[in-house]
């Protein structure tokens, strides 16, 4: 297998239009990670902090070694959700335990990725059909929406729940509905929507995270209401710490269901963009690239 190294993407950036590009694009993802990496992490249950953590460099080591400049790294919807499913049954949401099973699950999949890059199996991944991963990923979009229905509201609703029991507990609960978050998701998704139309020149995303924000705070002063705000994350990164591997039996089912779904997911749809660009895409190159930063 021929390594993408030296940065395959590098003699691009001679065009004016490709930098300027790539530098909006890396700006924009820049903003729009801080939260949605926090949002992630919390969909699967770590601390928030590590959301901005597996968006900094596992992005860095990917582009070195991926063949595609269309092919995304970083934390995911479908894949956050998943973990929680996942490693819950083993440990209690949140704890130690929990973040050190989270941690040897991502080195196990890591490790199964580059092998089967490795392997040149991703020649395989590639066939997957276009309709299973938009179906899959239709019904994570489902799911994220249920998760985050109480956060919407304003209320404090039960983790795990099914779209039917979520909307039983809404009805019922008893609490008021906060008008601030409702405001501030309402705001952001018009935003998004509005930018996607008519905006030519900023990526349409932040806006939406920009505009939302500023009108929540402004909502806030208006209605004398305190947003919530996501804890102060550390200013330090965490120490270094090893998986452990004595739980690794433990994990052989979840690493398994884990790694299918990152390659899946992730490779199926970089595939479709490198195809509609005319982009090279190399699946065995993007295994490697994808298992060396976890």
């Amino acid at each position: 297998m021929t390594p993408a190294l030296p940065f395959c993407w590098l003699p691009q950036w001679r065009q004016k239009d490709v930098l300027r590009a790539d530098l909006l694009a890396g700006l924009t993802g820049a903003i729009v990670v801080l939260p949605q990496g926090v949002a992630f992490a919390t969909l699967a249950g770590m601390p928030p902090a590590y959301g901005l953590y597996a968006a900094m460099m596992p992005c860095v080591i990917a582009a070195l070694f991926g063949s595609s400049r269309l092919m995304v790294t970083g934390p995911a919807n479908a894949i956050s959700l998943t973990t929680m499913a996942l490693v819950a049954p083993l440990a209690a949401v949140g704890s130690s335990q929990y973040v050190g099973l989270v941690l040897t699950l991502t080195f196990v999949v890591g490790a199964l990725q580059l092998l089967l890059g490795m392997a040149r199996v991703g020649k395989w991944v590639e066939l997957v059909p276009h309709a299973v991963i938009a179906g899959f990923t239709a019904g994570a979009a489902v799911l994220i929406v249920n998760s985050q229905v109480g956060t919407l509201l304003g209320l404090d609703l039960p983790r795990g729940l099914s779209v039917a029991q979520t909307l039983r507990v809404v009805f019922t609960t008893g609490q008021s509905i906060q008008a601030l978050p409702v405001i501030a998701a309402m705001a952001t998704i018009l935003i998004n929507l509005a930018a996607l139309r008519h905006s030519r020149w900023i990526p349409p995303i932040l806006m939406a995270v920009i505009g939302g924000t500023a009108i929540t705070w402004l909502a806030a002063g208006l209605l004398g209401a305190q947003p919530a705000t996501v804890e102060a994350l550390p200013g330090a990164l965490p120490p270094l710490s090893l998986p452990d591997l004595r739980q690794v039996p433990n994990l052989v089912l979840p690493a398994l269901v884990m790694t299918l779904l990152a390659v899946t997911e992730a490779m199926a749809i970089a595939k479709a963009f490198a195809r509609r660009a005319n982009e090279p895409f190399d699946g065995n190159q993007e295994l490697v690239g994808q298992g060396w930063p976890t």
